[in-house]
């Protein structure tokens, strides 16, 4: 019986090793932020998809991390669209607020972070999947809550709100 138990402890110690491991790595590949963010189209109510292209050594880990990367790019980096109408500036104008801010977006952007409230994937299982040198480049189409977004923000003393002036 005591052997048993001690295997059972054994693979749950390896198990819980290799999902740590795998977050871990996640986690260093998502504070860089390495990626890239498109529009796709303005949905209703203050959403709006994006189509996010990580990067990683591991495809599902470039997946995983996109939804965190798209609202990293709405926050810090707006993005482009194919007319100046569908283009949309950062929310951040200040360049150093993220680290200026750094307790704030290490929080925000954690595991299971406030950031999760604002973006949903669309279409997960439509992934495209790119070998680039021996990196994968994956894209993903999400849905960013920009309006409630930027609420939180601006309650946050991040962002000014939009009626206070210049």
């Amino acid at each position: 019986m005591k052997k048993i138990a001690l295997i059972l402890s054994m693979i749950m110690l390896v198990c819980g090793s290799a999902y740590a491991d795998k977050k871990k790595k996640l986690n260093e590949d998502t504070d860089m932020f390495r990626y890239d963010i498109e529009y796709c189209k303005t949905a209703s109510d203050g959403m709006v998809m994006v189509k996010v292209w990580s990067y990683s050594k591991k495809a599902d880990l470039a997946m995983e991390q996109s939804r965190k990367n798209a609202v990293h790019g709405v926050i810090f980096r707006g993005y482009t669209g194919t007319t100046a109408a569908s283009s949309q500036r950062a929310l951040v104008s200040d360049p150093t607020i993220e680290s200026v801010k750094a307790d704030f977006f290490a929080a925000f952007f954690g595991e299971d972070g406030p950031y999760m409230r604002y973006v949903s994937t669309i279409m997960d299982g439509s992934a495209e999947v790119r070998k680039v040198g021996k990196e994968y480049k994956v894209g993903v189409v999400v849905t960013v809550n920009k309006d409630m977004l930027r609420k939180h923000l601006e309650e946050a003393g991040i962002v000014r709100s939009l009626g206070s002036g210049f």
